[in-house]
């Protein structure tokens, strides 16, 4: 692609001063990305767990996700998660009650989302992209509960990497057939449909229980 610089006092000057916006908001992304690197610096083991902020506090899904944490942490994992409230506290919650390491990776939202309280190490993102970041690539085997678009976009954005070899390779784990059943059965229409390969459903696998989560992460993390 050609560049096109306009001088000064030219038609581009308004560029030139967003490019100076640019410029600032390029520093605070790199300065995100230090502090991210430098919270996980020897962290180890680490499984991501992404889940609904909505999951309500006391559900079977809530205590799914709170066994689904101390398990890991008995397994020998350490728990991370978006560091919010619902299935992210969930796991948090188990992670913290087996006296293990429990990480939250926030991000500034409008509705001013609160981290949760049982947290060990706590990043607060400005960018969702950089949060996401961390939450997935520093991660060791990646569990999803039920959620919405953002578990979505980060399931997805799991996918896309593991399949594109732009991280290595690592579980990704459903967990509720009886809410991923009609997603999986969209992703077969994918395969019908030549959009990707059978073999791309070796990257996913759906469970139902804590003990078959963890089973399912130890099989398969390096």
């Amino acid at each position: 692609m050609t560049k096109v610089i306009h001088p000064p006092g030219s038609a581009g000057e308004e560029g030139a001063h967003l490019l100076g916006l640019d410029e600032a908001w390029i520093q605070a992304v790199a300065a995100e990305f230090r502090e991210g690197f430098t919270a996980l610096n020897g962290v180890q083991r680490l499984v991501t767990v992404f889940g609904s902020a909505q999951t309500v506090p006391g559900s079977d899904e809530y205590q799914l996700g709170v066994d689904i944490g101390a398990q890991l942490v008995t397994a020998g994992f350490a728990v991370m998660t978006g560091g919010g409230p619902g299935a992210m506290e969930a796991a948090n919650r188990g992670a913290r009650s087996q006296g293990g390491l429990s990480v939250g990776l926030g991000v500034v939202l409008p509705n001013e989302q609160q981290m949760n309280r049982y947290l060990d190490i706590e990043v607060v993102f400005k960018e969702l992209f950089t949060r996401k970041f961390f939450l997935v690539r520093c991660a060791q085997a990646i569990v999803v509960t039920p959620g919405g678009f953002g578990t979505l976009d980060e399931l997805f954005e799991a996918l896309t990497q593991v399949k594109t070899k732009t991280i290595g390779r690592r579980p990704i784990v459903l967990v509720g057939d009886y809410f991923w059943d009609s997603w999986m059965s969209d992703i077969h229409g994918l395969v019908r449909a030549g959009k990707i390969s059978e073999n791309d459903l070796k990257l996913l696998s759906v469970v139902n229980t804590a003990e078959q989560v963890v089973e399912a992460v130890s099989m398969r993390a390096a």
